[in-house]
């Protein structure tokens, strides 16, 4: 007996769920977010958090790169394009198209999510379950999304929001007010002019 398998077969045969979770992962990177079934969010997961991390891995190798070039005296940014080019991370991109199979996925991978999750150790997306479930089979709905791309846009949505808004009191202004009012409304025992 086989212990600790843990591949989702999603009723699906090998070839047919491969291509299907590398559809998904395609979306995730163009939409940034995808909606689900839980169980697909799941499997989709570890399929992301591979090829964000090939991704941050080529980052790694050309900055290495970089770094040696310019210890060695070269400055020129067009040769030291061309060196990484060639002992950059065009092993990393190749098994990257090898999982996802779409050219233009993996450019916006390489070139817009990686940069952006460079700091990040691991993690890379988030499952939110959502509160409804599909109408015509009642499973569980979920949406994935990248981390740091929601934290951004949740950033620019709050400076958005709170933009119109007057800026928040001190406590010494609140006591002042509170102080003020207390002052102006007259007390229990007098009568009113």
């Amino acid at each position: 007996m086989r212990h600790l398998k843990r591949t989702a077969k999603l009723g699906r045969t090998t070839a047919h769920r491969n291509a299907m979770l590398a559809n998904m992962v395609c979306s995730l990177i163009k939409h940034k977010r995808i909606t689900t079934t839980l169980a697909k969010a799941k499997a989709v997961r570890p399929v992301a958090e591979k090829v964000m991390t090939l991704a941050r891995k080529s980052l790694a190798r050309e900055a290495l790169i970089r770094e040696n070039l310019t210890k060695e005296g070269i400055t020129d940014e067009k040769a030291i394009r061309k060196e990484i080019g060639k002992r950059g991370g065009l092993h990393y991109r190749r098994l990257a198209v090898a999982d996802l199979r779409q050219e233009d996925a993996v450019t916006t991978l390489f070139k817009e999510l990686a940069p952006a999750q460079k700091e990040r150790a691991g993690g890379y997306t988030r499952i939110i379950h959502a509160a409804v479930q599909r109408r015509g089979d009642a499973s569980r709905v979920a949406i994935i999304e990248w981390v740091e791309d929601n934290v951004a846009a949740n950033a620019a949505e709050a400076t958005a929001a709170t933009k119109d808004l007057p800026a928040p009191a001190t406590v010494a202004e609140v006591k002042a007010e509170e102080a003020k009012a207390a002052a102006d409304k007259p007390a229990e025992g007098e009568a009113k002019a």
